[in-house]
């Protein structure tokens, strides 16, 4: 049975089809499939989806926009709701995605990651905090997708 790991360099074993899973798919995971393929723009096909489908951030929409990636078209959904289900790797962003990931590994046995990030929608405070939170989350992915895939111009 595959096991949840934390996130390792493989460069030179690429998959070709990657899954971000968090926990309503308007965060974390659009933040780093968004990431993803500007990053891997042919190589990798890069979706994600949540455990349930939440609703669009404005927070994440906006610091995205600062790296001229534009999410705001992005709909959050489901696993159940994506047109293809079959990935070489999911990586799960929360705890919740970590279980519902592997509950889809039983079936399908698809390789599981799991990254420990946090959920900046749980910030309070002055907008300047907040969006400070989901720029550490963005920034957080992005230097995990490098070493993970091995890239270097996010």
């Amino acid at each position: 049975m595959n096991q949840v790991n934390e996130a390792t360099t493989k460069t030179n074993d690429l998959p070709g089809s990657v899954l971000f899973m968090c926990s309503q798919n308007s965060v974390r995971s659009p933040m780093a499939a968004a990431l993803a393929r500007v990053e891997f723009p042919n190589s990798i096909f890069f979706d994600s989806a949540g455990v349930r489908a939440g609703l669009k951030n404005s927070f994440a929409i906006e610091v995205m926009s600062e790296l001229n990636i534009d999410i705001s078209g992005h709909q959050p959904e489901t696993f159940a709701d994506l047109e293809d289900s079959y990935f070489d790797l999911i990586i799960a962003l929360s705890t919740t995605a970590r279980s519902a990931a592997m509950d889809i590994n039983r079936s399908q046995s698809i390789e599981v990651e799991f990254w420990q990030i946090g959920d900046p929608t749980q910030t309070q405070g002055r907008r300047s905090i907040i969006l400070d939170a989901y720029r550490a989350i963005r920034n957080d992915l992005s230097a995990r997708i490098v070493a993970r895939f091995g890239g270097n111009r996010l």
